[in-house]
């Protein structure tokens, strides 16, 4: 039976060969998400280990924990400490670090890592060891700086030239007196690093005399473990703490195999996607070749072969099959990891050199995806062949599915339609961390239910073509009743393309809904023409609200501010606000009492105020982030959102009690609303500076649909690995039944069919099949995008359900172009056949 196996597999290479690919794709998914993953966390790893390597052990400050009505503090590191971190016996030396936001401006003013870390810190004395300089001096002042080699060749700045940064708000214009190396990570990923000497980067980022953090070398003979040790004795522990560079480096290794962690998730659920949509089409193979050798089968079975044996070598094929296409898709997706790598680039990251990696659990992953969804696929058509009696199968009696199958299959399709339907239904009604749990267990219950019932639904759905199909005269009859012979073999064809495109219909509806909901939430809820703030997300200087009050077109303006308070012993962000101009620059509904804001009278959102068991008039007692507190009265109750939420009071009665004022954003209404001109001066008088955007809501709504359309051209892509899975499907299915009606069509060429008919006819049949894939997988995709918005609803009260008919009609044309491109080998083949020799076919 092995050899019998084995021969079969090579007498029929043309017809495994679309399943091979099938496989091989998947696979190729899957084991190049894995190298490209893998590789990228070693490269990155290897970096933050040259990072550490000046680390020993690094001293930090430990945050006291919030108890009562008192706020934990960060404690200082102090010049005191770090000298007592120097004079431990195991110590060579120890280096203050400080660290804070800094954005570098290219020659055109705009900020170089917009969608990076843009960071700046401290050159310790004239040589640091921990960013050895490529060319110039060390910096000394405010007028001089450091940057790194990256940036000065993404810039193409030099030494001496002059270029613009800002900290927190301020620009300064400082020359540029030296450029060096470095194994940061975030450089590596594409950000910008700035250095300053010590003295002025505690000025620039507000930590006169203290430090972020202390690293401290060790002498030679001396382990990283007796270094910490000594260091724990000597400082006070109830202030710091100290961490073994190694442990620095595998906590930070950890840290990027998390990030990395989602990136590969979501990659490998489009793998597993292709790989889904190719088991039905490797169980429409073997169900096909299984069909096409029944004889040969049921005359093994009549000479002494025992149906586990058929079973076993139709298994055995798969096995072979699964493991070819498992090492080629190996070697595939060794390319695909490189064409990520290449693609990530493109769309702007800076991914640092390394090795390709190919872990052995990569290698076992592929085998085993490769093999085992190919067995698993071919199991059942090799368990229905083995069950065949064999005179039956002679005569060939099997050939139509019995009345009680049919019932079964169609009952059981029902039941899982419903119970899907039903669970998706209920999950729009339910809590959000629990219905997110139903929906998808719904999902894949619809989706299961629906392929099992496609046979059933075929019939009318093909039926509806007719009168379209008459147009095509003979050769369209003789479609529609091709499509419909096989309803089971039509609906395994249609479904791998119905599964691509639910999955592109439904993230497509929902993208653009939830677009159009923030954009809505935007609009109404703020009455301001324009939002500043940083471009990082940092936080910005007092001064940026004074610079803007200045411009004459301004008419209100209020910074939006954080600070930690202490509430019924709960840590609460109380936001600052311009109690008077507030109102001019929002558009809340409130829903109990009345939105005024000023001394001790405040607003909160409905949430907050449930949570607190508040309404209009009650009053609770606040401790600020200084240790003072005061009782506040609830003025109103407000609707609030994602943009605008929590306990809002007036700055005048915040600041006080702020050590360190700092601005979230700044909102600005002008007398003329938003222009170009308007925005140019606003843009002056903060010094064009690089690190601040000034948006209005136009500009907002379009990041926001910037960012949806990047996400939504990135599943495109990936899915549309399904969608060429699908191709082949039909590819495969075509020229089977091609194979299988060569009596047929040699019957109708002789009776006066030409080629021309016989490749329209062909045509027309692949071209209903994945029309009618299209439309389920639209119209479940439709489905499925309408309840994701109704759970999406209940978070983002703007919400609004967009159904974009242009972007549908496309998918259907997307299906219709699958059906017209399937067809063009097996239509070509069909119309090349001897006519004579087709007729003697058995």
């Amino acid at each position: 039976m092995f050899r019998t196996a084995l021969r079969n597999v090579l007498a029929h290479k043309a017809r495994l060969l679309m399943t091979v690919l099938a496989v091989m794709l998947g696979v190729a998914f899957v084991s190049g998400t894995l190298v490209f993953t893998d590789s990228l966390s070693q490269a990155y790893q290897n970096g933050s280990a040259k990072g550490y390597s000046h680390v020993d052990v690094a001293v930090r400050p430990v945050h006291q924990q919030s108890k009562g009505d008192r706020l934990g503090k960060e404690t200082e590191l102090t010049r005191a400490l770090l000298d007592d971190s120097a004079r431990v016996p195991g110590a060579a030396s120890a280096i203050g670090v400080v660290q804070g936001f800094t954005a570098i401006a290219d020659k055109n003013g705009k900020l170089i890592s917009e969608n990076f870390p843009s960071r700046g810190g401290n050159y310790w004395g004239g040589k640091d060891p921990r960013y050895p300089l490529k060319s110039g001096t060390a910096p000394r002042g405010e007028d001089q700086v450091l940057i790194d080699s990256e940036t000065a060749r993404r810039a193409g700045y030099k030494v001496g030239d002059t270029i613009r940064i800002s900290v927190d708000g301020p620009v300064l214009t400082p020359t540029v007196t030296g450029i060096f190396t470095t194994d940061d990570g975030h450089v590596a990923a594409g950000g910008s690093l700035a250095l300053f000497d010590t003295a002025t980067a505690q000025k620039l980022f507000d930590k006169p005399g203290t430090y972020d953090e202390i690293a401290v070398k060790a002498k030679a003979g001396v382990s990283q473990a007796e270094l910490k040790a000594q260091l724990d004795r000597a400082l006070p522990r109830d202030r710091v703490e100290t961490v073994t560079g190694k442990r620095l480096a595998e906590q930070e290794a950890r840290t990027i195999e998390a990030s990395m962690s989602g990136m590969k998730r979501g990659l490998l659920v489009f793998a597993g996607i292709s790989l889904f949509v190719g088991t039905f089409i490797i169980a429409n193979t073997f169900t096909m070749l299984v069909a096409q050798r029944t004889r040969e089968l049921a005359l093994l079975r009549a000479v002494g072969a025992s149906r586990r044996q058929i079973t076993r070598s139709v298994l055995i094929e798969a096995f072979v099959v699964g493991a070819v296409a498992a090492v080629t898709g190996l070697i595939a997706g060794i390319g695909i990891a490189e064409v990520l790598k290449s693609l990530v680039k493109a769309l702007g990251a800076v991914i640092p050199e390394g090795p390709v990696v190919i872990a052995p659990g990569t290698v076992l992953s592929a085998l085993a995806v490769g093999v085992l969804v190919t067995m698993l696929a071919a199991w059942l058509p090799g368990r229905r062949a083995a069950r065949i009696p064999p005179v039956a199968a002679m005569s060939s009696v099997h050939a139509k599915a019995t009345t009680k199958s049919l019932v079964l299959r169609n009952t059981v399709g029902a039941l899982f339609s419903a119970a899907g339907a039903t669970a998706i239904l209920a999950a729009t009604t339910m809590d959000t961390n629990t219905a997110q749990t139903v929906m998808a267990l719904g999902a894949v219950l619809l989706i299961t239910g629906v392929f099992v019932l496609t046979p059933l639904l075929s019939r009318p759905l093909i039926a509806a073509a007719a009168p379209a199909l008459r147009a095509f005269g003979v050769a369209g009859k003789l479609a529609r009743q091709n499509a419909v012979r096989n309803p089971r073999r039509t609906a395994a064809t249609a479904a791998a393309l119905m599964i691509g495109l639910t999955l592109i219909t439904g993230m497509t509806v929902t993208a653009l809904s939830l677009q159009r909901g923030i954009d809505k939430m935007a609009s109404s809820a703020l009455r301001a023409d324009y939002v500043v703030f940083m471009a990082n997300g940092n936080f910005l200087s007092p001064e940026v609200e004074k610079k803007l009050r200045t411009v004459e077109d301004v008419t209100a303006i209020s910074p939006l501010r954080n600070s930690p308070s202490r509430i019924e012993g709960r840590t609460e962000y109380l936001t600052g606000v311009d109690g008077a101009a507030f109102g001019k620059l929002t558009n809340l509904k409130v829903k109990d009492g009345s939105f005024t804001i000023g001394g001790t009278r405040v607003v909160v959102d409905e949430k907050t105020a449930e949570g607190y068991g508040w309404k209009a008039g009650s009053r609770f007692t606040v401790a600020y982030e200084d240790g003072k507190k005061q009782k506040l009265t609830v003025a109103g109750l407000y609707e609030g959102n994602e943009m605008i939420r929590g306990i809002m009071l007036d700055n005048a009665t915040l600041s006080p009690h702020q050590s360190d004022p700092t601005d979230m954003q700044v909102l600005v209404k002008t007398a003329d609303g938003p222009s170009d001109a308007t925005k140019d001066r606003l843009v002056k008088a903060l010094g064009s500076n690089p690190g601040i955007k000034i948006q209005d809501k136009k500009g907002l709504s379009q990041e926001i649909g910037q960012m949806f359309s990047l996400m939504l051209n990135m599943l495109y892509g990936l899915l549309a690995m399904a969608v060429i899975v699908a191709v082949l499907g039909v590819i495969n299915t075509l020229a089977m039944s091609v194979f299988e009606r060569a009596q047929e069509i040699g019957m109708l060429r002789a009776i006066g069919l030409d080629r021309r008919g016989i490749k329209r006819m062909v045509r027309l049949e692949s071209l209903v099949i994945s029309l009618f894939g299209g439309v389920l997988g639209v119209g479940l995709g439709v489905f499925f995008g309408w309840a994701a918005g109704e759970l999406l609803s209940t978070k983002l009260e703007t919400y609004e359900l967009i159904l974009p008919w242009e972007r549908l009609a496309v998918f259907l044309l997307l299906a219709a172009t699958v059906g017209v491109l399937a067809a063009l080998w097996p239509a070509r083949r069909a119309a090349r056949m001897n006519m004579l020799q087709a007729i003697k076919a058995e």
